[in-house]
């Protein structure tokens, strides 16, 4: 009987240690692409027929009411100044005593950020909930 070259035994085969993620990365690119394809059809909805209604939309004939707040601490109302103590009761008589009417606050650049807050608190604690901050939207450079 012939003995297989190379010695007496068997010899042992390791297992590979890599692993080939090569058929991973296949598969995870092609659900990419259905993903990427599909999505936009997701996301149409169905067509549906609205019915007609006379009803007005929440909040569209209320115009938001600004609170300005100048570099030196004056407050307005609109373009009307107002002190720190009338500012709840104007805005109750502004508003028609409706708590939900948007109210903007807008201050000042140079002005201390607390400052804002206090009038803001004030504006709250006065019942109103729908309080916002304005800010300037930067001009876009068209260079």
């Amino acid at each position: 009987m012939a003995m297989p070259s190379g010695g007496s035994g068997r010899r042992r085969r390791r297992p590979m240690a890599e692993i080939n993620v090569t058929p991973m990365v296949d598969v995870m690119l092609v659900l990419l692409i259905i993903f990427m394809v599909t999505s936009p059809m997701m996301t149409s909805g169905v067509n549906v027929d609205l019915p007609k209604t006379d009803a007005r939309p929440v909040n569209s004939d209320s115009k938001p009411i600004t609170v300005s707040i100048k570099s030196d601490g004056t407050l307005y109302l609109g373009d009307n100044p107002v002190t720190a103590d009338q500012l709840v009761a104007q805005l109750k008589a502004a508003s028609n005593n409706d708590p939900s009417h948007r109210i903007f606050v807008r201050g000042d650049a140079h002005i201390d950020y607390g400052q804002v807050m206090q009038v803001m608190g004030q504006i709250t604690e006065g019942g109103f909930t729908h309080v916002a901050l304005l800010a300037q939207q930067p001009a876009s450079s068209g260079h």
